[in-house]
């Protein structure tokens, strides 16, 4: 059940030809899940029927749900033997509570992965303890029942289960990592990372790689978590990940290069037209430049942010319609400045612009241009956009609608 819902029997793949999301799979789900994985108050191995008939017909007006019930035990029960399984009465009925029954002993991977995680709590040997912890992550295999992960049950215990399995891979990694099992950490946390992306496990990447003294390894995956952050969830990666980057720098040490390593290192690969994307930490450090800049020389400086917004205004939030807006925006903010102005993705619905050597009206201008490319396809688009501009002079003055404070940008 733990990633995907499968179901084998001598050692053959039981293919049920339906949607995991009918009615009578949905009952099989609930009756192993109950039967293996929950024990009811009362000692009852399995789920009453009151909570049943909620988790089938919970959100349905239905007149007769006990009725609905017995016709989806009756298909269950059907569908179970033209799967090709044992003719046997599966679902057994006792005491106003249900459970799966069968003639052949029954695995299921979540009573597996809690098993392991409850004697792991109660073993006292480190190392006995750590081999437990080991077997219930990799059982772990992603979340509960991701096809039917709507379900109110399926949500509950879904967070359950997650929770054990983050802890239980913090404990297993802090243990490898007193041993210095660098290698087994970064397999787990990869296997981790790539299942919740957003739940920090690079640091963990990060950690092996340093301990295994690859730095420049180490340093790509901070980049790519970095950016994931940044453009993503517009939030910068905590103050462990942060710390790692600093050791990381600290580490890089390169050995003696000739001018011309250094040049070819420094510059472009290739010539590029439009503006210069760079990743939010690289644009927040030519920004703190050009305002040391500027305090010498007085150039004109505006910081822009464009903004994707819903038919009220409002700042759009995630959906598949955010991501292709996005796209296009960046598109048509590369499009439509020059190769001295630079850009970033501050979040999945906003952009921050460094236009360099401009002046205010000009900046008017340049938002239209922008907004034209962006909506060239879809006129409706354009009312899409909003921005906000002002001098970099001006940015941490009171009268600005965009200040830098810290690590983030904010407006009014």
């Amino acid at each position: 059940m733990l990633g995907r819902f499968t179901v084998t029997c001598d050692d053959q793949v039981i293919s049920f030809k339906q949607n995991p999301a009918t009615k009578a799979m949905k009952l099989l789900q609930l009756l192993l899940h109950s039967t293996y994985a929950e024990h009811t108050r009362g000692g009852y191995e399995g789920i009453s029927r009151t909570r049943l008939l909620e988790e089938l017909y919970g959100r349905e007006e239905l007149s007769n749900t006990a009725n609905n019930l017995r016709v989806t035990a009756h298909r269950l029960r059907k569908l179970l033997t033209e799967a090709g399984l044992p003719d046997y009465d599966y679902i057994k009925v006792e005491d106003g509570f249900y459970r799966w029954e069968s003639p052949m002993p029954v695995w299921l991977d979540v009573a597996e992965f809690r098993e392991k995680l409850e004697q792991a709590a109660g073993e006292k040997n480190e190392q006995k303890r750590a081999e437990l912890l080991m077997d219930a992550c990799a059982l772990y295999r992603g979340e509960l029942l991701p096809s039917i992960s709507g379900e109110d049950w399926v949500i509950v215990n879904s967070v359950h289960y997650k929770n054990m399995y983050s802890e239980a891979l913090s404990e297993l990694c802090g243990y490898l990592k007193d041993r210095r099992d660098y290698g087994t950490i970064l397999k787990l946390a990869t296997l981790a990372a790539e299942a919740y992306p957003f739940d920090e496990w690079q640091s963990w990447q990060i950690e092996a790689l340093m301990g295994m003294n690859k730095y420049k390894e180490a340093y790509r995956y901070y980049e790519k978590t970095a950016k994931l952050f940044f453009e993503e969830m517009g939030v910068s990666p905590s103050e462990k990940m942060l710390g790692q980057f600093k050791e990381m720098s600290g580490k890089m040490k390169g050995g003696f290069q000739t001018a011309g390593e250094i040049r070819d290192g420094l510059k472009e690969p290739g010539y590029e037209s439009g503006a210069f994307y760079c990743n939010l930490p690289s644009f927040r450090d030519g920004y703190r430049l050009i305002r040391r800049i500027i305090e010498r020389n007085g150039q004109s400086v505006y910081l822009m942010i464009c903004s994707l917004t819903d038919s009220k205004g409002r700042p759009m939030e995630k959906g598949e319609r955010l991501e292709v807006y996005s796209q296009k925006l960046q598109q048509a903010i590369k499009g439509s400045l020059r190769r001295g102005d630079s850009f970033t993705k501050y979040n999945p619905a906003q952009f921050l612009i460094l236009l360099v050597g401009t002046s205010r009206e000009n900046c008017d201008l340049v938002f239209r241009r922008i907004a034209d490319r962006f909506a060239a396809d879809h006129k409706a688009w354009r009312s899409r956009l909003d921005y906000y501009v002002s001098s970099v002079a001006d940015v941490e003055s009171d009268r600005s609608r965009i200040r830098f404070q810290g690590n983030e940008f904010q407006w009014d």
